[in-house]
């Protein structure tokens, strides 16, 4: 089936047909970002552990810039 037979046969659903493929379509979507941040942060542990990767605290403690920030001219 071609994309314009898809789009065709959506077209003749029924609007509450139409709303429920809609949310079956976001669901979906949904489901498929959050396995690949999840596919994605089990890599990175991986990769961390294989190559005796570690951090704590400390490594993040100095990394915030504390300059008030540019100069302002009015």
């Amino acid at each position: 089936m071609v994309f314009q037979e898809i789009v065709d046969r959506v077209r003749a659903l029924s609007v509450e047909e139409q709303d429920n493929l809609i949310e079956l379509i976001r669901q979906q979507r949904e489901e498929q970002r959050g396995k690949k941040f999840w596919d994605g942060f089990q890599k990175l542990r991986a990769t961390l552990e294989r190559e005796g990767i570690s951090f704590n605290d400390e490594d993040f403690a100095d990394l915030r810039d504390r300059s008030p920030g540019r100069e302002i001219n009015l």
